[in-house]
This record gives C-alpha cells, sequence and structure tokens, in this order.
C-alpha cells in the first residue's frame, strides 16, 4: 500500500502532546514557557516554546515504539523518491556540514555548485573531500537556475568517478538574482589552483588589493548576505572580482569572513618571488 500524504506524523505527535499536559524531567528547561523569562514570552509568545519538544521522551515514549520520527522521515523519501531521508535540527548550516561526511569521506569526490552557501565551504574542509566545482548557469530571466554539471564542471570527465557524491543546493537566499548586466559571471572571475583547507608551504602575506590580481587567494571572502563566497583559499584573485568587491563595500557591502573588511588588503599564498 502507498505511503498516506495526508498523515503528519510529528504534527500529530505533538498535539497528543499538548493534549496530555505533561511534563517530563528532562530538557528542555523552560517546561513549555512555563520557565521561560516573562520578557521572552512577552516578545516571542508561547508558540515558540510549546513546539520545542525532545523527539524521545516527548513526541515519542523513550524507545521511539511509536517511530514518529521514523514514518515521518518515511513519507519524505517517498515524496521525493529517496530510499532514506534523516531530518536534522539545529539549523540548515550545521545540516549541510553534517551531510557530507554521511555520504562521502577523505579522498572522494563531490559535486559542488561554484554558488553554494558557506556552510558548504566548511563542510569540504571539515570532511577532507575533493570539490569537483560546477559553474552557476546564467538565463536570460531575473531567476536564478541550478548548476548543471553538464557543460562547464571544471574537471575532466575522468574525475566524475563512481566515488564521486552530489552536493545540498543551496539556492540564493533571495530566490532571484538581479539583471546579467550588475551581476558578475562566476565563468570570467574563478580560477581554481587548490582545495579549500589545503595547507600551503610556502606561507600566507597579505597584499594590497590593487597588488592581488593575479595571486592565490589564502582567505574566504563572502559578501553576506547572501552568505555565497565570492573568492575561496585556492582560487586564483582576478581583477574583476576584486572590483566587485571593492565597490560593493563602498556601496555598504558586508564582508564577515575577511581579513580586513574594508577590503584595503587581501591574504594570499606567498609565491616564491615574494621571498
Amino acid at each position: 500500500m502507498g505511503a498516506n500524504h495526508d498523515e503528519a506524523p510529528v504534527l500529530d505527535a505533538l498535539a497528543r502532546y499538548h493534549d496530555a499536559g505533561e511534563l517530563g524531567f528532562t530538557p528542555p528547561g523552560h517546561k513549555q514557557a512555563r520557565g521561560a523569562d516573562p520578557r521572552a514570552r512577552a516578545v516571542l509568545g508561547d508558540a515558540v516554546f510549546l513546539g520545542d519538544v525532545l523527539a524521545k521522551g516527548g513526541l515519542d515514549d523513550r524507545h521511539a515504539r511509536n517511530r514518529v520520527l521514523e514514518r515521518a522521515e518515511d513519507l519524505m523519501a517517498d515524496a521525493v523518491r529517496a530510499e532514506h531521508t534523516y531530518f536534522s535540527t539545529c539549523g540548515s548550516s550545521l545540516s549541510v556540514k553534517a551531510s557530507m561526511p554521511a555520504v562521502t569521506c577523505p579522498g572522494h569526490r563531490l559535486l559542488v555548485g561554484r554558488d553554494a552557501h558557506k556552510p558548504v565551504i566548511a563542510g569540504l574542509i571539515l570532511s577532507g573531500v575533493e570539490p569537483v566545482w560546477v559553474d552557476p548557469q546564467s538565463t536570460t530571466t531575473a531567476v536564478s537556475g541550478p548548476s548543471s554539471p553538464t557543460p562547464t564542471t571544471r574537471k575532466p570527465p575522468n574525475a566524475l568517478s563512481p566515488r564521486c557524491a552530489i552536493s545540498p543546493p543551496t539556492p540564493p537566499s533571495w530566490g532571484t538574482r538581479p539583471p546579467s548586466s550588475s551581476r558578475l559571471r562566476p565563468t570570467s572571475g574563478w580560477s581554481r589552483c587548490a582545495c579549500p583547507g589545503t595547507p600551503t608551504s610556502t606561507g600566507i602575506r597579505t597584499y594590497l588589493v590593487a597588488e592581488a590580481p593575479g595571486r592565490i587567494d589564502a582567505e574566504m571572502i563572502t559578501p553576506y548576505p547572501p552568505g555565497i563566497p565570492v573568492a575561496l583559499p585556492g582560487e586564483r584573485l582576478t581583477k574583476p572580482v576584486l572590483e566587485h568587491l571593492t565597490t560593493g563595500v563602498r556601496a555598504g557591502m558586508f564582508l564577515p569572513d575577511a581579513a580586513d573588511r574594508n577590503l584595503d588588503t587581501v591574504r594570499v599564498v606567498a609565491e616564491d618571488t615574494d621571498r
């Protein structure tokens, strides 16, 4: 028999928990808003606390015998035609980092769109996998298109081995992009020399931005929002990329990752000519 997608196991379990009116000797400490600071309750309302319930010993019993989460994950897998799905909490950034070592391991390759959000880059560094970069696809509309591995992968076809996996999709936070005339085109700006997180034996130096084109970047430079790195460690910095960043900073762009948030200087990999 097919899955019943009218069922909502987690929501139904939460409703039953509220109807029972029970409180366990377990986290969270606010005890369904009763222990929360009145000032927080006044601003946030009680709904945020009422929905904060443990999966085991809350939505389900301590042995998960009602299979609340399992049934919900099965429904999700059926909806997206996957073999398995696993729910994760604590925000999408942590989930992205956790998903990479779950599907691959050091020495394996991962297809990654170059317009990936910065948690994806952090996940690459933490997992030790080698990215196979895929260029974002430009369209004639104002809607940003997904990355496609067909025409623009940055590695030869033999790099796309059975060891490859696909990174989580990370569409732009705003869902659309400005017209092409005002958008830096990544296909003309990025040249990769090493993977993010690769140690350098030559050291790191700080250069004025005007002297940085052609040098290998040694820091992540990420306008936030949206949190998509424009420059990654290991990429060769180009004049269009640096102009995009410096003019953006003058217009109010915020660069939380850069060592110099005013971007008067950038950190680059030292070269033999620097010695």
